[in-house]
């Protein structure tokens, strides 16, 4: 798939997002990268040749308070490669940039990995 067809699937997915959150998300860049560098996955704990889809990078909303003016705003990023290598078509690689972009927003959101999976669960089963 095209970069630009990826990132496109991203912006659709950020759509789908309920407006209140849509209007609560401020200091955040959402990028599109090819695949984790070795850095972003000894970060997350995952060894090399592991398979990452996204990261959150920052400081969640819910730890912002005195003193965090002047800092660099977090950053999504949505790894493509990864995503369409689990993927077995199209419409799967559009699902599973849905649920990784809701994922890592909810980490923008303060959401730890256990809370996140729960919600996940949840989500899915509507």
């Amino acid at each position: 798939m095209l970069e630009k067809d990826f990132e496109k699937l991203v912006k659709e997915a950020m759509k789908k997002l309920p407006k209140h959150i849509q209007e609560k998300m401020d200091n955040v860049a959402i990028v599109v990268k090819k695949k984790p560098s070795s850095y972003e996955l000894e970060k997350t704990g995952i060894k090399i040749g592991g398979t990452l889809l996204g990261l959150y990078q920052g400081v969640p909303k819910t730890a912002w308070g005195r003193g965090f003016g002047m800092i660099l705003p977090d950053k999504i990023t949505i790894f493509q490669g990864s995503i369409e290598q689990i993927a077995s078509s199209q419409e799967e690689i559009k699902e599973l940039v849905t649920i990784v972009v809701w994922h890592e927003i909810a980490h923008h959101f303060g959401f730890n990995e256990t809370q996140i999976r729960k919600l996940e669960t949840k989500w899915r089963k509507r």
